[in-house]
């Protein structure tokens, strides 16, 4: 007689999903990378754009603009102070840089676009780009 097993294949996708990250020899356990959450919005004139940004700088912030392409770059800071008597047991909060681009369905005017940061939110207003109208030639 045979014995038959029967197997969840769920069993293996959840496998170590609720464990807590190891820590090695006192060694944090590393993070990652948050992402950058951006909601992109379209009106007749411009583009509406809002980053979330939390912990960091507006100096640490970089936005470039390629015709229709929009590139958000941000660098979020290590800043230790550890006392003499003190140990860090843990540490969850990520540093480095972070970045994301995408394109618009039209040209943005550079010059007329303005950017405000304020509570760790990045908000960008991009104008469209006037398309040129075709003229017509008149035959003398």
């Amino acid at each position: 007689m045979s014995n038959l097993t029967r197997r969840d294949p769920l069993d293996d996708f959840f496998r170590g999903f609720f464990v807590r990250p190891v820590e090695y020899g006192g060694a944090p356990a590393q993070t990652e990378a948050p992402q950058m959450r951006v909601d992109v919005k379209e009106g007749p004139e411009a583009y509406q754009v809002h980053a979330e940004l939390p912990g960091i700088d507006k100096e640490d912030i970089h936005v470039h603009i390629d015709g229709p392409v929009v590139s958000i770059s941000a660098e979020r800071k290590q800043s230790r102070e550890v006392k003499e008597d003190e140990r860090v047991l843990r540490t969850e909060r990520y540093f480095g840089q972070v970045s994301r681009s995408f394109q618009l369905g039209q040209d943005v005017d550079e010059s007329r676009a303005s950017a405000r940061f304020t509570d760790g939110v990045l908000e960008l207003t991009l104008p469209k780009k006037i398309a040129p109208t075709a003229k017509k030639l008149v035959i003398e």
